[in-house]
């Protein structure tokens, strides 16, 4: 069982932006920069691409519900999505508000947030899922 399956169990606890029978986004505890959100499928799969095709178009589509409302929760130009996949191997698609490019550079420095800082930002964002 991988972690991101047991924050799905809610044996670890997160910061919950969204969830329906098959996704579930949360707050990134190293986060880039704030507001930096995992979307997950509740069905392990290692790799994004060995999802079904019905599976993969569906956790797009629910991105696209998560990315709207950060775009609205923060102050940013575009919400930007990577797929890296190797630090857990549980399919994922981090989605990172950005302003600039850099942003979005896995080398930069990690954000180091508050347990308050989390619960207002997950609570903002969560706010804005449609």
């Amino acid at each position: 069982m991988t972690i991101f399956s047991k924050i799905i169990a809610g044996e670890i606890p997160s910061y919950k932006i969204a969830e329906d029978e098959r996704f579930f986004a949360f707050l990134d505890i190293n986060p880039l920069v704030k507001g930096h959100v995992l979307v997950v499928p509740k069905k392990e799969e290692d790799y994004i691409f060995d999802l079904d095709d019905d599976t993969l178009m569906e956790m797009m589509v629910f991105s696209k519900r998560v990315a709207k409302a950060i775009k609205k929760a923060i102050d940013c130009r575009k919400v930007g999505i990577t797929v890296i996949g190797l630090e857990v191997p549980h399919a994922h698609i981090h989605l990172i508000p950005i302003t600039k490019e850099s942003d979005i550079y896995f080398n930069n420095p990690k954000k180091k947030l508050a347990p308050k800082e989390f619960e207002k930002m997950a609570s903002v964002i969560a706010g804005h899922f449609e």
